[in-house]
């Protein structure tokens, strides 16, 4: 093995500073981003025997997954394969022992989730977790296999990437430390090295004529889910004075028209923090006021609630130990609509406020139902039987260190999947990957109605008619503008087939996918679009890659080929 070469950068001799040096690390496949999908993907290049480093900005691995999301977003479980089958399998395994269970019993626990058993013994497999649990999994996974792991390390977005001709030589991070490689792998939320690195992409909505599609761009009166103010008995206004336009405009509604049926926008799905939370006393922290609380900012609540709301708890869903994985429910709720449009082209600095204003709206929320008087007494004295746990989250004041991209940028490759291939109105080529998940996107603005009450308008849910296969183009960039980078996370897909492909498994699935096809560009010395794809198919397959409906079967994980890698 070829150990890092290092460049010393001594500051002056007259200064009382230690010396800083900068690293020049050499590997054959650089992972950036701890996501689920980089996690995956680091080991699965690990295991074909390559030299890889996961590095990237995250203090702590797995993404959303280990971040809040312990309700898994699953749909049809017997597309999960490989390595993501292997994590889900390895938390059945934490939950079979009674560690795994400190503040309640395993048979106090429900066994349903999204409808399916959330403990699946049959399968050796368990969909629904702790934040905490799923990190250690990470942690265990990276570990074993003995992958370099590079935390809090942020891309000089400006100037850290370096290429010859169409492919990357190296990325260079804000602390001045190289990483040099053969093959990159983008698996950030953000995109921020496929962005640096000049691959096109997209943010926001695409028009519907772009890619035939039906369900993308502006729908302004469709109304798929219970995220909008049309599930309550009487409509609200918008206005300070209700019905007085000239009274001015209550906080988080916007005042832009909503757009033309159908047409594209800049606009993203809106963010939250999938929200951990316990009402186990020995466990439980009461909410706070947040620094800067301003009631004012939740007064379209309060009206939300004199219309008539009655399902704060709807999505309260139980995790083990008395948590829940909380997620948005309503026409306002946790999801911060609007709030997110300038996160993924931002900067550092900038998403850094961005963050915090979320962090803030979400705080505000809880205390706001906990305290203001014009909240039903029934919701607000079961809200204040909930707190933040203390065993999550505890280096970052017990709240979850990863917010919920929804969906930032999108990169435009050499394949684009649309809700055409998604819903089987057109043949998907060269499957690396199956989802299955609903078509389903959250809000993405709240608007005053021609009428002149508001309105939330984005969240679209459509099914999908079972599962779908994913396309190899849709992990490599257009042919000539990055021979060396895939891209499992920013995949190459419009707004509304994003809605489904985003979910934690799939990612999963197409970093194991896209390691797998670097390693391969490497031994060939070709570039990722140059990949023979029969090849390709029969190491994913190998590996337990579901690929199609032909092979999504119910197998443990002991019985699959790539057993032997898997901790048991």
């Amino acid at each position: 093995m070829r150990y890092p070469r290092f460049l010393a950068v001594l500051s002056l001799w007259v200064t009382p500073w230690p010396v800083v040096f900068a690293a020049v690390a050499d590997y054959d496949v650089v992972v950036y981003g701890g996501t689920s999908a980089g996690v995956m993907a680091a080991v699965q290049a690990k295991a074909m025997g390559k030299r890889v480093v996961l590095v990237g900005p995250d203090r702590h691995l797995g993404g959303l997954t280990s971040g809040g999301l312990g309700w898994t977003d699953t749909g049809d479980k017997s597309v999960i394969g490989g390595l993501a089958r292997d994590f889900y399998h390895r938390v059945w395994k934490h939950y079979e022992g009674a560690e795994g269970w400190r503040w309640q019993k395993k048979t106090e626990y429900g066994n349903k989730g999204q409808g399916t058993p959330a403990i699946d013994g049959a399968q050796r497999t368990m969909w629904i977790f702790e934040p905490s649990a799923a990190e250690k999994v990470f942690d265990d996974i990276v570990r074993e296999r003995e992958v370099s792991v590079v935390r809090d390390e942020w891309l000089d977005r400006a100037n850290g990437v370096a290429k010859k001709g169409a492919r990357i030589t190296a990325i260079t991070m804000l602390s001045g430390n190289t990483y040099t490689a053969r093959m990159f792998i983008d698996a950030t939320y953000e995109g921020d090295l496929m962005a640096a690195a000049g691959v096109s992409y997209h943010v926001g909505r695409e028009a519907n004529r772009v890619y035939d599609e039906q369900h993308n761009g502006v729908q302004t009166g469709v109304l798929h889910h219970r995220h909008h103010f049309g599930v309550l008995a009487q409509k609200v206004s918008p206005y300070v004075i209700p019905g007085d336009p000239q009274s001015g405009v209550l906080p988080r509604i916007s005042t832009a028209p909503p757009g033309v049926f159908g047409e594209g926008d800049t606009r993203v799905q809106a963010y939250c923090y999938r929200m951990c939370l316990t009402d186990h006393p020995e466990n439980r922290i009461p909410f706070y006021r947040p620094e800067g609380y301003d009631p004012k900012q939740y007064e379209l609540l309060a009206r939300v609630y004199a219309a008539g709301w009655t399902e704060t708890f709807g999505k309260f869903d139980p995790i083990p130990n008395h948590k829940t994985d909380t997620n948005n429910h309503g026409p306002f709720s946790t999801d911060n609509i609007g709030m997110s449009y300038e996160y993924p082209e931002a900067s550092y600095a900038r998403r850094r406020e961005i963050l915090q204003e979320h962090r803030n709206y979400q705080q505000g929320w809880l205390y706001f139902i906990t305290t203001d008087p014009r909240i039903p007494r029934e919701a607000q004295a079961k809200l204040r039987e909930w707190g933040l746990p203390k065993d999550e989250f505890k280096d970052n004041g017990n709240w979850p260190h990863q917010i919920y991209v929804r969906e930032a940028r999108r990169m435009v490759g050499s394949y684009v999947m649309t809700e055409n291939e998604l819903r089987k109105k057109r043949p998907t080529p060269d499957s690396v990957g199956m989802g299955s998940y609903t078509i389903d996107s959250h809000n993405v603005q709240r608007y005053i109605t021609p009428e002149g009450y508001v309105q939330n308008e984005g969240d679209i849910g459509v099914p999908t008619g079972g599962p779908y296969e994913i396309a190899y183009g849709a992990l490599v960039p257009k042919r000539g503008q990055v021979d060396n980078l895939l891209v499992p996370v920013c995949v190459s897909s419009s707004h509304i087939a994003f809605g489904s492909i985003r979910m934690e498994p799939v990612f999963m699935i197409l970093g194991q996918s896209a390691a797998t096809a670097a390693v391969m560009a490497i031994d060939a010395n070709s570039s990722v679009q140059d990949v023979p794809y029969a090849t390709l198919r029969e190491r994913l397959q190998q590996d337990g890659q579901i690929l199609n409906l032909a092979g999504a079967v119910e197998t443990p994980p002991a019985k699959r080929s790539s057993s032997k890698k898997a901790s048991r």
